[in-house]
Formats: structure tokens, sequence, C-alpha cells
């Protein structure tokens, strides 16, 4: 009974609140949104906030309460999870006030909320890299922020997500080998630009191992004339990973590969050691 009782006055004071709500939508007195719009703000109830400061943002546009609206009707939707739309608003606000009050906070959840929306590293990655665009600009306005260092962390950890997403499609290509076409170049050519783009990612040496597998793989099927080129390509690619990771934990595999590639040139061996050698004096 009493179970009964209390469900019953529940549902009239949600009757009674959709009522309120009802009438304020309906209403055309923009400041009573306003108002009603920052208490339902402060209730938590963000979907109720951003409609009533959508139909109302218009009537305030050049006025002094434009720029809390603005950053409010943002904060309404980066707090309901709807980063990409909260990333609007932000960005709204900051352009059209780059010295207001809450610009600050506006450009880094511009960031932040994009990066909560970055998707698993295989699905596409455009939120990801405006997500880090986004920190880079923070940083750039605000370098001695507060929240600077979670920044740069948060822009490192999207990089990573980016450095992974090469590793995988890197991955693929070598596991595709000359399937339907010549994928170890493909490898190949998408582990240098990671380098290139990400030196200091977790997956260097991944990406550097994965060059010396295609590298060997490529001149074992080439054709006769080519592989002692493509050999020779190995063999640099093999001393790059040697003094890149001296210690790595692929170390004795590229070392093979190595071996297989100088037995294979034959009678060169003596003049691609000493010209390694030779190599290693000049660096």
């Amino acid at each position: 009974m009493k179970i009964k009782i209390l469900c019953t006055l529940f549902l009239a004071v949600l009757l009674a609140s959709c009522g309120e709500y009802n009438k304020i939508l309906k209403s055309r007195d923009a400041e009573l949104k306003y108002t009603y719009a920052k208490k339902y703000f402060d209730e938590k109830k963000y979907s109720r906030t951003s409609t009533l400061l959508e139909e109302i943002l218009t009537a305030y546009t050049g006025s002094a309460k434009e720029q809390e609206i603005l950053f409010l009707l943002a904060q309404s939707y980066f707090y309901n999870k709807d980063y990409t739309t909260a990333t609007q608003y932000y960005t709204r606000y900051y352009n059209k006030f780059p010295k207001g009050d809450y610009t600050e906070l506006a450009r880094y959840n511009a960031a932040y909320g994009l990066y909560l929306d970055s998707p698993d590293a295989r699905l596409d990655q455009t939120s990801t890299i405006k997500a880090i665009q986004e920190f880079q600009s923070f940083l750039e306005y605000f370098p001695q922020s507060e929240r600077a260092p979670e920044a740069q962390d948060l822009m490192f950890k999207l990089q990573e997500k980016l450095a992974y997403k090469e590793f995988l499609a890197a991955r693929l290509y070598y596991n595709l080998g000359l399937y339907m076409g010549n994928n170890y170049e493909a490898c190949i050519v998408t582990s240098h630009e990671a380098l290139k783009n990400y030196p200091f990612s977790a997956f260097s040496e991944e990406f550097q191992i994965l060059i010396v597998r295609a590298r060997y793989e490529l001149a074992y099927y080439s054709v006769e004339e080519k592989k002692p080129t493509r050999y020779r390509d190995l063999l640099d690619e093999h001393f790059n990973y040697r003094n890149m990771f001296p210690n790595g934990k692929y170390l004795k595999e590229s070392e093979r590969y190595y071996r297989q590639a100088l037995k294979a040139l034959g009678q060169e061996v003596d003049q691609v050691t000493n010209e390694a050698v030779q190599q290693e004096m000049n660096n």
C-alpha cells in the first residue's frame, strides 16, 4: 500500500513538472525561458535547458547575455553527452568571444568532448584528428593553463590511437602479402609514414620490424634481376632497426633476415659487411 502511494505521488510530481515545462515552452517570454533554462541546468535537466536556450538565442544575439547563453548551451549538450553539438557551440563561443569569461574552458571542452567522442581505432578517426587540432589550439592560446598538462597527455593518447590505426593497416598489408597486388610495398610505405608522423609512438618498433619483414618477403619473391637491390634494401632496414632498438625484442629475428640476405647476395657478402661497418663509423 505504501509503495502504491509513493508511486502515485511520484507520478503527480512528474506530471506537474512536465506541465510546468510545457507551459514555459509555449511562452513567448524570452526572459522567462532564460530563467527556467538556468533553473533546469542547475537541476541537471540538460535537454530542457538546451531546448529553451535554442529558442531564445537569436533574441539575445548582440546583448550582454549572449555570451552566457552560448556557453550554457554548449555545456548543456556537453553534459548530455552530445559532444559533436557541444563542440559546435563551444567553437562558436570562443570565435565570437575570444577574450570572453569562459573562453579557456570553452576551448578545452571543445577538445575534450571530441576526445570522449573519439571512436575505436578501427573506425573513422575524423573526430580524433579534430580533437588533436582543438587541443593544439588550446595549448597555443593557454600554454600556462592548469589544464595544459592534461591537454598534452590527452593529445598524446589521441596520437597514439592514430598510430595504432596505422599499425593495424600496415600489419594487414603484410599479412595480405602478394594477394591481388604488392601489399608488401604498401606495408613498407605505411610503416615509414607512421614512423615519420609518430616518432615517439609505442608502436615504433613494430613498424620497423614490419618494414624488415616486408623487405625480406619482397626480395625473396622478386624476379632474379631485382633480388640484389631488394636484399640490399633489407640490409639497410636491418641496420635501421638495430640502431633504433639496440636491445629490441625483435633483434634476433632481424639479424636472421640479415644473414639470409647476405647469403642470398653470395659473393657480395664481404663487400656488404665492409659497407655496413663504414656506415656505422660515419654515423
